[in-house]
């Protein structure tokens, strides 16, 4: 059973999507209103995910999810903000974000998102994730080097390159006709040797390094 928390500083959206997600057999260890509650609360309760609102009254949801991603490597952070701002979009995936949803998103959207991101994929509302890679690739420096990774295997390399262009694990197991959980290795493998914490870093690395036009 995936564990989840929920942080909004409004209590009827925070414990309407906490029942739903029970219903839909996660397990809601916690909610909490503010940044300063969502960081104490889940270094306690230690969530799979927490779904994290950006805007929390006085305080920054951005904040609470950079020292959340910091002290927990094991827990991921899905933004749920009713903002699709880009600098918004951008801000919370440079704090640790390993995907960002508007709350405008369906329940079966929301649902799906969640075991996506505790599986490791980075989950974007359509059009985001595009805005995300763009920015990577802006943000890159210098051209690609002959041998940009060379603590990597060959199969973890080509894993990689298919990370930068978007793709999720199932993707990349069709497109290389594997299964799920060899992709999923090869993923945590190549997080373990670059010292990464989420795919989105991972995706970011390969950009950096010009893999994605490989």
């Amino acid at each position: 059973m995936i564990s989840v928390m929920v942080v909004d500083d409004h209590p009827i959206w925070r414990d309407g999507v906490a029942r739903d997600l029970t219903e839909h057999g996660f397990e809601v260890r916690a909610t909490a209103p503010d940044a300063d509650a969502a960081v104490r609360i889940a270094s306690a309760v230690r969530p799979d995910v927490v779904l994290m609102d950006i805007n929390l009254g006085q305080s920054s949801g951005v904040d609470a999810t950079r020292e959340i991603t910091m002290a927990l490597p094991d827990t991921r952070v899905l933004v749920l903000s009713a903002s699709g701002e880009h600098s918004d979009v951008l801000e919370a995936v440079k704090a640790g974000a390993s995907g960002y949803l508007v709350k405008s998103a369906s329940a079966q959207e929301l649902v799906e998102a969640v075991h996506r991101t505790a599986a490791g994929d980075p989950v974007f509302t359509p059009g985001l994730a595009g805005l995300v890679l763009g920015e990577y690739r802006r943000m890159a420096e210098g051209p690609a080097t002959d041998n940009p990774v060379p603590r990597l295997t060959e199969r973890e390399t080509e894993v990689l390159r298919l990370v930068a262009k978007g793709l999720t694990s199932r993707q990349i197991a069709e497109r290389l006709v594997l299964s799920h959980r060899t992709v999923e290795n090869h993923v945590q493998s190549t997080l373990r040797k670059l010292q990464l914490h989420n795919r989105v870093e991972l995706a970011r690395y390969a950009i950096e390094h010009g893999l994605d036009k490989e």
